[in-house]
């Protein structure tokens, strides 16, 4: 009898141990973006469930209820700086992102609440905005649910969400220019002068070209050898209509370019002749 006790205990002892240390595949797996997007980076953390044969909206997900968008676990976004929403300023930190799904038109709410799994534990007084966003029908069908950081410029993204047929997506605005202005006109009171950045900041953002000029002719000054600085100097040349400027100034670049191998630069510049002709 004792024998039989402690074969059974031995065996309890080992099924207890193997059935600790099983490890299986997510059914619905976690996610984590993350994405540089104006100053900072937006921080996404969802889990992704699958159709696996299911009718998704207005079946599995019912429309006007308030859904943790994703499974398992709360979706939540953190912003690293202050963005703007639906016209609503959200300061830098964490959130959580809930959604109420409907056939022609979805709510996106951004809330305090970090802990949202069902409807029930939803508190609208939590909301920081609510935004409306209208789905749209995919021409395939998305397995997998998934959110996704897309159409990203120095200052908007487009952040998304699609499942089965269905994709709805809202804007995330930043004020970028105010803050890199901002820097510019610090840095540049001070010794160590960021001339080619700025200059670039310049040029891609339709400030003065002609103070981006000024600022590459510095730069170059300081390299002789930069031929990515006379490129972006005869850019802002073209841009100006100064055309003969620009094919002598792209003409150098390309020059010193071939000189040193590059021939991304070697391209970029016989491009950038080509339109001029």
């Amino acid at each position: 009898m004792k024998k039989l006790f402690l074969l059974a205990a031995a065996s309890y002892i080992f099924f207890s141990t193997e059935a600790q240390q099983l490890t299986t595949p997510q059914p619905s797996p976690t996610a984590n973006i993350k994405q540089n997007f104006a100053l900072s980076n937006i921080e996404i953390s969802y889990s992704r469930p699958g159709m696996k044969g299911r009718k998704i909206f207005g079946d599995l997900v019912p429309y006007g209820n308030v859904w943790r968008t994703g499974a398992n676990n709360a979706t939540t976004i953190t912003f690293g700086e202050e963005v703007t929403i639906g016209g609503k300023k959200v300061p830098a930190g964490k959130y959580g992102l809930l959604t109420i799904p409907n056939a022609n038109e979805w709510t996106i709410i951004i809330t305090k609440q970090l802990d949202v799994t069902s409807p029930s534990s939803y508190k609208q007084d939590q909301d920081v905005v609510r935004v409306a966003a209208k789905p749209t029908a995919m021409p395939f069908t998305l397995e997998t649910f998934m959110i996704s950081v897309d159409d990203i410029k120095s200052n908007s993204c487009s952040i998304g969400m699609g499942w089965e047929t269905t994709w709805v997506s809202f804007t995330v605005t930043a004020d970028v220019d105010s803050k890199v202005m901002g820097q510019i006109k610090n840095t540049m009171e001070g010794d160590n002068k960021p001339y080619f950045n700025a200059a670039l900041y310049y040029i891609e953002n339709g400030k003065d070209l002609n103070k981006a000029v000024e600022w590459l002719d510095k730069a170059y000054a300081q390299n002789p050898e930069a031929f990515w600085v006379l490129y972006q100097k005869a850019r802002a040349q073209k841009m100006l209509g100064k055309k003969t400027d620009a094919l002598a100034t792209s003409n150098k670049s390309l020059e010193i370019a071939k000189k040193a191998k590059n021939d991304d630069y070697v391209s970029l510049n016989e491009k950038l002749q080509k339109e001029m002709k």
